[in-house]
């Protein structure tokens, strides 16, 4: 395994694994046994980096979500586990009522929401201290000086370390960092976006974003990563949910633009050299881009792991990624 160092401050700052494991799923469409040994297998090969959210997976039995906080909570205890892992829950997104749908009205980040929703992270996680909060959704009314506020309250306390925003418009982030900085106040230093090999189209809209552009890591966001290399950038769904390798799996309407095949074509052509598949090929780009990513992803079973972790050790040639970073 490799790591990198996450966050400024000496106090908060964390080392961890380039590659991040999602418990999204554990604990309802994922088992309690399978999950424990996918954990226990990412831990064995030198992965200290988990995510997890309030609201997983609430969509899956019609809940409020917190099925996966449960789960890494009992793991965590069952294994003795401690400050070597850095794990990372979100707030923000929990719907208000059981949904099994997407849900429209949800807690948001108002500082009561903060304050109440990450102390109940910490019971579930047990956990005295989150190492890093995101703020999960950007559908609020709530001032952003009051959101910056409330965050930096639970660092200043201790119930928090490091701070992050996941979903969020790059101005939102760049608002609430100045925010942050001119008030001596302690900021985002994490960001996750969807972000793979493939681009997305940003003109398709949805329930939540009408510009289509939740979610998806874009080009401001990218510019303002580029201006701020101190920020860590993780990456959710990298490997699009399976379908860089399986047939049944095909890719959705948002990659339906002239640039996916001259991108795909690139691609194989790197699998054939290398051997590898191409999730690990795809995995390998986003670790050692431009703007270095900590690729997030899914496991089902410990064989998916352990094809996500042979990618860390997957070097690309710098002529390979200059050939996969010019196709268009």
């Amino acid at each position: 395994m490799r790591y990198r160092t996450i966050g400024k401050d000496p106090a908060t700052r964390r080392e961890v694994s380039v590659l991040s494991l999602g418990a999204m799923l554990f604990g309802t469409i994922t088992d309690e046994a399978t999950s424990f040994a996918i954990l226990d297998r990412f831990v064995e090969a030198g992965g200290t980096f988990i995510d997890t959210s309030n609201n997983y997976a609430y969509w899956v039995n019609g809940t409020q979500g917190g099925e996966s906080e449960e789960l890494l909570g009992r793991w965590r205890r069952s294994r003795g586990a401690g400050d070597e892992l850095t794990i990372a829950t979100k707030l923000g997104g929990r719907p208000l009522a059981p949904s099994a749908t997407m849900a429209l009205d949800v807690e948001g980040l108002s500082a009561k929401s903060i304050r109440e929703s990450s102390e109940r992270s910490r019971e579930r996680l047990g956990m005295e201290k989150l190492d890093l909060l995101y703020a999960h959704t950007q559908i609020t009314s709530v001032p952003t000086q009051e959101i910056v506020e409330s965050f930096a309250e639970l660092v200043t306390e201790g119930a928090v370390g490091l701070l992050g925003a996941s979903n969020h418009y790059a101005w939102r982030v760049a608002e609430a960092r100045s925010l942050a900085a001119a008030a001596g106040l302690p900021g985002y230093e994490v960001l996750q976006y969807h972000h793979s090999y493939l681009r997305q189209r940003t003109d398709f809209p949805s329930r939540r974003s009408p510009d289509g552009q939740e979610g998806v890591l874009s080009g401001d966001h990218l510019s303002y990563l580029r201006s701020d290399p101190e920020l860590a950038l993780v990456a959710y769904s990298p490997l699009l949910g399976g379908a860089y390798v399986r047939d049944d799996k095909p890719l959705g309407s948002e990659f339906d633009h002239s640039g996916t095949p001259v991108r795909l074509a690139a691609l194989r052509q790197v699998v054939k050299e290398t051997g590898a598949t191409a999730n690990q090929v795809v995995l390998s780009w986003l670790i050692g881009s431009e703007i270095p990513a900590i690729p997030l992803v899914g496991a089902s079973s410990v064989a998916q792991l352990d094809e996500s972790l042979a990618a860390v050790d997957l070097e690309l040639t710098a002529e390979q990624r200059e050939r996969l970073d010019a196709a268009y």
